[in-house]
This record gives structure tokens, sequence and C-alpha cells, in this order.
């Protein structure tokens, strides 16, 4: 078990009460209840003094002695550290501190007694502990009869202080259980105030490995409440959005109609099936919340396209939301191309525009002479008004913060009641697995688009050693012989020695140096939009080879031309993005080949990602790999949302948890409106909101 390294007993605190709150604030600590929430990650065992002759033979291990000081020395050799030996009737021990105080040279004065714990090893002159944990003590000074908790910690706040904050947080709260002893009875748990108060002062004699893999029965009833709250909170956020009212989007007319008859291609049976579902959704009265998943390439853009349409049918405004400029700027060109011959007024909004196109943007928006809106997060600042909003589609859902989608969502406001909100269709190419959909997403519609169009080629996807870098030069230069293009994805701009990686600008200097006969471009994310359009617009027209880029070119790019994508360092990449770069090629017929360069030696996480994108391309499979690695808090863009996720319960292995908690809120919504409110109030405090997008 790792020590927490050393600091003197008599660390200053932090100085002023107010100090003190915005850092506990930060940690979401903002009352007694969120106190006695904040449950301890692991614990130390300071029950019991471990002879120092007896914890020389543990090396390895984590042990707490007690002795007295003999030595205490600075020295200089290898490196400045202080050196203090102590003694009881059994042996000595070194407790080596390679960072130091001044004052602890004092602290730790010849002849004081001291209590130490840290992980023995066996040094040259005996056994030492490396910075252990310690404080100055009395003979016989008692100890302690419970596990020491070890908490989640912000920066100046010590553990001392957050174990006094959380005692007195425990003396204060109001202890009256959500749950009645009849349903506890019938789920099998036990009572609330005796689980929080084992978790925090665990006794000695407990099974320490079901603490510390939180499958004790304290802990199963704190991942209960959690999951019941979830619940909750979502499917009341649910009901509350069915009593709100949206405009009904009911007509599907000449636009809808001369739309489908001009697309040069088909609906597959899945695009048509999701596309019922949400004509359905928009012409309900109260407002559509659905997520619209599909794995790259599936054809998400049209389907959204013709929602807009049926929204423009029906006299309203629809705004389309990416979180790249890259990506809204691909999406404006298709959907354009596809309906400016149709009479609509397609209205683009990015920040990079100059001051005098935005403001003759946002007249044409707020005027409701732009029927569709195209753009990035500017389409949510402040000055920006939509003159008949009904339906938002925000793409790459996962990728915004909550706030962001909530903020858009407010655009649509009808300002007359306040109450009628757009409807709201959210798109993700990363699929969420079934265990997420049933927690995170339990208010929200699912479509799912689980078929390709016709005529897209499978992916080879092969895993390579960097060392090979010159025969995969030379694959390249093959392949743009035989008019394929090739994408080069790199996953830094700027060297950084710390990483050692491979940037984008030295590799298009390698490779312009290495096929001078091959026209090589660059984009990346600190080039100017406009530089950034012009290199991709001439990768569209084939007029560039081989496209260096960093992930900016991560979705939305479509190039049917791009056969061959090489990616380097593809072990510092996560799994969804792999499968997203990846999906830039095998748009077109010709077979498409994506090479996953990577450094040795691989850990085994690395190891775990590229073994999935060899062996699969599918990407519900890849979603369901990259849950079990990855965990959920990244997977769904949890810290763009400033929210915690679920703290305590895991989904892999408490799935049989999220069911019970699922039709226990069910039922209580429907009967029990005081237990819902005390429950929510008891675990979310004032942050419910979050979770109505």
């Amino acid at each position: 078990m790792p020590v927490s390294k050393s600091k003197p007993a008599t660390t200053a605190k932090p100085k002023t009460k107010a100090t003190l709150e915005s850092k506990l604030a930060k940690l979401g600590l903002r009352n007694d209840m969120d106190l006695v929430l904040h449950l301890p990650m692991r614990y130390e065992d300071e029950t019991r003094i471990t002879p120092i002759q007896q914890a020389g033979f543990m090396g390895g291990n984590v042990a707490q002695v007690e002795g007295v000081v003999t030595e205490c020395d600075i020295q200089y050799r290898p490196r400045r550290q202080l050196v203090v030996t102590i003694a009881d009737d059994s042996g000595q021990l070194v407790m080596r501190f390679l960072n130091f105080y001044g004052s602890q040279v004092k602290q730790l004065a010849v002849g004081t007694r001291v209590r130490a714990r840290g992980e023995v090893r066996h040094g040259f002159f005996g056994a030492e502990v490396v910075h252990p944990t310690y404080k100055v003590v009395e003979e016989g000074a008692p100890l302690p009869t419970a596990l020491t908790p070890v908490y989640p910690a912000g920066e100046g706040l010590s553990q001392a202080y957050l174990r006094k904050a959380i005692g007195n947080a425990l003396t204060r709260v109001d202890w009256r259980d959500t749950l009645s002893p009849e349903l506890l009875a019938a789920l099998k748990l036990q009572a609330f105030e005796p689980s929080i108060k084992l978790l925090h002062n665990p006794p000695s004699d407990i099974d320490e490995h079901a603490l510390m893999e939180r499958s004790h029965p304290a802990w199963i009833r704190m991942k209960f409440d959690e999951l019941l709250a979830q619940q909750l909170s979502l499917k009341r956020a649910q009901a509350a959005r069915r009593a709100k009212g949206a405009s009904a989007l009911p007509v599907i007319g000449e636009l809808s109609n001369a739309f489908l008859a001009t697309l040069p291609f088909q609906l597959t049976g899945a695009q048509q099936r999701v596309l019922e579902e949400i004509r359905a959704d928009l012409r309900a009265s109260y407002p559509m919340q659905r997520l619209l998943q599909g794995d790259v390439g599936s054809g998400k853009t049209v389907v959204a396209a013709l929602a807009a349409a049926q929204a423009i049918d029906s006299g309203f405004q629809a705004a389309l939301m990416a979180p790249t400029e890259i990506l809204a700027e691909q999406h404006f060109r298709k959907i354009a191309m596809w309906m400016e011959p149709l009479g609509v007024r397609v209205a683009w909004l990015t920040g990079s525009l100059k001051k005098k196109e935005k403001e003759a943007s946002q007249a044409m928006i707020e005027s409701g002479e732009a029927h569709l809106i195209i753009g990035t997060h500017a389409l949510i600042q402040e000055g920006v008004e939509f003159g008949k909003l009904g339906l938002v589609i925000v793409d790459e859902q996962h990728r915004f913060g909550v706030g962001q989608r909530l903020a858009l969502r407010n655009k649509g406001l009808d300002p007359t009641t306040a109450q009628t909100v757009p409807h709201q269709l959210m798109m993700s190419a990363t699929p969420i697995p079934r265990t997420l959909a049933m927690t995170y997403y339990a208010d929200l519609e699912v479509s799912v688009i689980d078929e390709l169009p016709p005529g897209r080629t499978p992916i080879v996807t092969r895993i390579i050693d960097q060392n090979r870098r010159d025969e995969v030069i030379e694959r390249v230069h093959a392949a743009a012989l035989e008019g394929r293009q090739v994408y080069w994805v790199c996953p830094l701009i700027e060297e950084s020695e710390a990483l050692q990686l491979q940037t984008a600008t030295d590799t298009h200097a390698t490779l312009s140096a290495a096929l001078p006969d091959l026209r090589v471009g660059l984009v990346h994310g600190r080039m100017k939009p406009v530089d950034k359009q012009l290199v991709m617009d001439a990768f569209i027209r084939a007029e560039v080879h081989v496209l260096v880029a960093t992930t900016v070119i991560e979705v939305g790019v479509d190039v049917p031309n791009a056969s061959l994508m090489v990616i380097e360092h593809a072990e510092r990449f996560g799994l969804s993005q792999l499968h997203q770069l990846r999906g830039r090629v095998g748009r077109g017929s010709a077979a498409s080949i994506c090479l996953l360069l990577y450094q040795s030696p691989l850990g085994q996480v690395a190891k775990q990602r590229l073994m999935t994108m060899r062996e699969t391309t599918d990407g519900f499979e890849i979603a369901r790999r990259d849950l079990e690695i990855r965990g959920p808090g990244e997977f769904l863009g949890a810290r763009q949302s400033g929210q915690a996720m679920l703290r305590f319960a895991d989904l892999e292995t408490d799935q049989w948890l999220v069911e019970k908690a699922r039709d226990l809120a069910q039922s209580l919504l429907h009967q029990d409106a005081a237990t819902v409110e005390a429950h929510l109030a008891r675990w979310l405090g004032g942050r419910e909101e979050f979770l109505k997008v």
C-alpha cells in the first residue's frame, strides 16, 4: 500500500476560514452532509506498533514503529537529505527524507520519541523508510482503535484538517434514513447511519479486503443510495421535460420531400428507422431529448439534416452546434450543398469570423431570415438571439460540457412563457454501452444507426514498431503513386522533452524531404482557420497527396479518395480517438489500411488498446472495451461538466445494483414524493440541474 508523503505534525494550516471554505468548495464540500459523504479512498492501520527488529524482516511491507531518535543529520551525498535514526529495545531504523523543512531538524532532535509509518526497505545500513508519515508522541501515548481514513484531498487541505472537519460534521447531521425499515429489509441493505460511521472509522478487526474492494455491506448501501439518487434525478428530469411545452413540428412538407428526392443515395434501413423515431418525437408538444448513436461513417449527418428540414417545414429555425471549427465547417459545406439549392438560408457562426461577418450572421439569425444555423460554441455566446428556434442538434455531444448544452437549449426558451423549449437531438459517434445507457442516459430516448451504407470497404488495421518508419514511408509513396491519398496523424505540435514524441512539424519536414515528388500538407490546431481550410480544400481536391495532421481531423473530415492512414505514437491515443481517426479512411471503394505506429516498450493498457483496434472495427465492441479500460467518467465527458459522476458505484461490478435502483426509483416517483425529495436533497443538493441535459 503506498504511503502518503510526509509532512511534519506542525505543518501550518491554511490561514483563514474563508480560504478553507473555498478549498472545500472546490472538492464539492459545501455543507455537513457533503462532508459526511466524502468517504475515504483508503485506510492506514495505525492501531498497532511493530517492534523495529520485526519490521526489518518485513521488507516491502508497510509497518508502524515507535522509537527514540538517536541520530539526526543532514547529509550531502549522493544528494542533500535528512537522515534520522530511531531505536527501540529490539533494534534501530533509518528514516530518510529527500525533501524536508529546516524545522524538521529541530523537531526530530536526539531524544525525541517518534511514531512513524511507511514501507520498510533494506537499505545499505539496515532497515530504512523513505518519507514516512510520522508524529512526535509521549511515551505510552494511546493508539487509535479504528483504521485511519485517508480522504481525497485538494491542494492546501491536510488529512488532519479533513478528518477534523468530517468528524465535526458527523456530530451535526440529520441521520434520518431516507429509506424505510421495510424497504431496507426487502432490499437487504444496511441502515444509513451505521454504514457511514463504519466507513469513516472502521474497527481494526474488520475484513480489510471487503473494505478496500468496496464489497462490504456498508459500501453496498452507499453505492445503492448514490445510484438511486442518480436514477431519481434523471427520471424526474424526464418527467419535468415532458411537462414543459415545446412547439410541435408536425410538417413533413415540400422541403423534406425535395431533399430526400435530390439525395444521390438511398437511406439505409437503419437510417429510415431512426428518422421515423425522430419525426414522431418532433410531432409531440413536449420537447424531444433523443441521442442519435451511429458508428463512424454510418450517416448521422443526413438524418440530422432531415430532422432540421422538418423543423423548417413547420415554420421554425434549427441550429447545429459542433465542437470544432473543422467539424462545424464540414457540416456547413455538406448541408448547405444539399439545402441551399432548395431555398434554405444556412447561416454560419464561429468565433473566428470577422466582426462584420459575425454581426451579419447574428442579424440573419435574430430576424429568422436564417432557417438553419451551423457553428461552434459561438452559437451560445451573449448577443446571439434566435428568431424562432424549434430544434437544437448537438454533434459529438460528449465533447461539450453540460453547461454549454444547457445554454444552447435555453436560447430557444419562449420569452413570453419561459416554458417552451426547443426539441433537442444529440449525436455521438462514440457508441454508448448498455450499462451506460441505463445509468447516465436513463432520461433520454436513444436511436441507433447500426448499419453502414453499402459500398463501404472494411479497413485493415496493422500494428507496426516505430523502428520500421522507413518501410511505412515507402508504403505511403507507393499508395500516392497509385493515386490514393494518405493521412499521417501526429499527437503533438511542439517538441516535448518529457514525452520525446515526433511532432507534426518535424514529421511534415521529414516526409517532404523523403517524398520530394509528392505534395505534403500540414494542418494543426494552432493554425488560423483560413490557413487550415486552404490546406483541407487542397486535400479534398486531391492536390495534396499526404496530409500530416494533429487530431483536428478526428471527426467530420470526408475524403473518399483517402485510403491509407498512419497514426504515430498510437499508444498515446485513447481507443475512441483511434476509432474516430481510423474512420477518416474506408469512405470510398478502395481497400483501406490503418497503420498504428508504436514506441516500445508498450504498457499493459496501451497493448490492450492496440490489440482491440487490430481485432475489431465494430464501434460498439470498441466502446465496451473502452469502458472497461477507462471507466465511465472520461467516456462521457464528465470532466467538461465539472460534475462528479458516480463516485462509489462501479458500472462493471455493480450492474445488479443499477437495476434495483432503477426499479425503486420508478415506484418512489409514483408513490412517495417525500422520500424522493429527501433522498435527492441528501445526495445531490443543488446539482440536479446538470442532469437535465
